[in-house]
């Protein structure tokens, strides 16, 4: 098994990665706000891209996992420099990006900022402008009287412990929101959504098809998954999609 390594970016950050050699493109692994490299979707697409013989990369963004920094201290603008630097650093050639949940949002900022690099698309529950649409638009008015007060608020998570959301993470999100302007992605792109996410309403997943431009573009439904979407399942539900775009990179 790949060991963790480490990148060190020209931010002065240190970030974990494994990267796993093997036929190209490199499929990269983006996680979600809060996760890390070592969760199901990550180890389990990692497993399965070695037994076909594919380079895989997976990553911690700094303030996640093995990664430097604190997560209060993270914003996606940082997590945006964080998978540019992986990209640029350590993956020669193309890349097909499966971005999960918040990673979906990071995959759409990188086939933005490096359209030459990035080939093929899989998103899972993408939860792109999260923090303006899903966030800022929940706040009650104490919430967000709070947030300017402290400088924070504090969410529960069904998934792991609470949330502390920053007003830096709502500020500078507000720097990277791609669902405001056009967004054309000019390879092929699979959305892939749970009926049953209560972090990322169906709604959503269909508002991000919608406003995309390109020619080859599907969301596709699961009826009963959940946000995690990580049942065996929803994993060869991902592996498929993955196939369908590595064969029409």
């Amino acid at each position: 098994m790949p060991k963790t390594q480490y990148l060190e970016t020209a931010n002065g950050r240190r970030i974990a990665y494994v990267k796993t050699d093997g036929q190209g493109p490199t499929i990269l692994f983006l996680s979600g706000l809060k996760s890390d490299m070592e969760g199901t979707k990550a180890v389990a697409l990692e497993a399965w891209a070695k037994a076909e013989g594919r380079a895989f990369l997976r990553f911690d963004y700094s303030g996640h996992g093995q990664s430097s920094g604190k997560f209060t201290d993270g914003s996606i603008g940082d997590w945006h420099e964080d998978t540019l630097a992986i990209v640029d650093q350590l993956v020669d050639g193309p890349v097909l990006v499966v971005g999960s949940s918040m990673g979906g949002w990071q995959s759409l900022l990188l086939a933005r900022a490096r359209p030459g690099r990035v080939v093929g698309l899989v998103t899972i529950a993408a939860a792109p402008d999260f923090t303006e649409d899903g966030y800022w638009a929940g706040f009650s008015d104490d919430q967000k009287a709070e947030l300017e007060h402290n400088g924070y608020v504090t969410l529960p998570s069904e998934y792991d412990e609470d949330y502390i959301i920053t007003e830096r993470l709502i500020d500078d999100g507000r720097d990277h929101l791609v669902l405001r302007s056009p967004l054309k992605l000019d390879m092929p792109v699979r959305f892939l959504q749970g009926t049953e996410d209560t972090a990322v309403p169906t709604a959503q997943a269909v508002k991000l098809l919608e406003h995309v431009d390109g020619k080859d573009i599907r969301l596709t439904l699961v009826k009963g998954a959940d946000h995690r979407f990580s049942d065996e399942e929803c994993l060869r539900t991902i592996q498929k999609m993955i196939k369908v775009v590595l064969a029409r990179c």
